[in-house]
């Protein structure tokens, strides 16, 4: 049975394996970059000169659930159930897609498991 909490019973990623998926990957925590807050239109260019500032306003409205200086990392929020930000409770679809973040668009190349999946059919 696969678990998205342990990476050895991922399976191999391969064509297709999205489709019909229940989402699991979406469930884990997101890192994102300030690039990547700016492609999500949550900032403006006019904000790049001071994370600080950006974290404090989105982990106040709820986008952000932390910001590390050392990496220049920020965590997205998730919701009780673990789902992502963005991701749609009803349909499993991501809200974001086209501006989705970086990390999002290079899974499950980069990962805990690089090549590997928690794919799990509906």
């Amino acid at each position: 049975m696969v678990d998205k909490d342990k990476p050895w019973t991922w399976v191999k990623y391969r064509e297709g394996l999205c489709n019909n998926c229940y989402g699991p990957c979406c469930t884990m925590p997101v890192e994102i970059k300030v690039e990547d807050l700016l492609r999500l239109e949550l900032i403006s260019e006019d904000e790049l000169s001071s994370p600080k500032k950006i974290a404090k306003k989105l982990i106040k409205s709820g986008v952000l659930r932390s910001y590390r200086e050392g990496t220049g990392n920020f965590m997205l929020t998730q919701k009780p159930n673990d789902d992502c930000y963005f991701l749609d409770s009803k349909t499993r679809l991501c809200t974001v897609y086209e501006k989705r973040p970086g990390v999002c668009r290079q899974f499950p190349q980069i990962g805990p498991r690089p090549g590997f999946c928690p794919a799990i059919k509906k």
